[in-house]
């Protein structure tokens, strides 16, 4: 009889604690406690805005994965999805060219877009507009997107 009691209270308590993490705002004023939860599902859509109307070619790869390259003309969107890994050390990392350029931008990284006590807020869908200027992130509450500074 007790092993059972001892069941249900763990189980009780199982249910309890993932409804709080599901739901509490104890972690910060962020958009989303997804960068709290192991294995956090992220979307990355890339979007070509560079200003001279060019076309873009994009090359992003992790660690363990080639996602090919991909050609955006002015306009177009390339997107992928993928899940944080345990230790939360997921990166991605794009090279973007275009007419008489060539830079790099880490696209996904946990310290900045899966971190509830970040600078930044927490991205599951992570919208990234390229300009000539800078990568900027667009904000779900929409607010001014965050722009960052070229890689290389």
């Amino acid at each position: 009889m007790a092993s059972i009691t001892n069941q249900n209270f763990i189980f009780t308590l199982t249910i309890f604690f993932l409804v709080f993490l599901k739901t509490s705002s104890a972690f910060g004023n962020h958009s989303s406690t997804n960068g709290f939860l192991p294995f956090a599902s992220k979307h990355v859509i890339i979007i070509n805005k560079l200003i001279s109307r060019a076309t873009m070619t994009v090359h992003c790869t992790n660690k363990g994965e080639d996602l090919g390259v991909k050609t955006l003309p002015f306009g177009a969107s390339f997107d992928f999805k993928f899940r944080v890994n345990l230790r939360k050390t997921t990166r991605y990392t794009c090279t973007f060219e275009w007419p008489n350029t060539k830079a790099t931008f880490d696209i996904f990284k946990v310290d900045r877009d899966d971190n509830p006590r970040g600078k930044y807020r927490v991205c599951s869908e992570c919208i990234w507009k390229f300009f000539e200027l800078s990568p900027c992130r667009d904000r779900r509450d929409g607010g001014q997107p965050e722009c960052f500074r070229w890689d290389s």
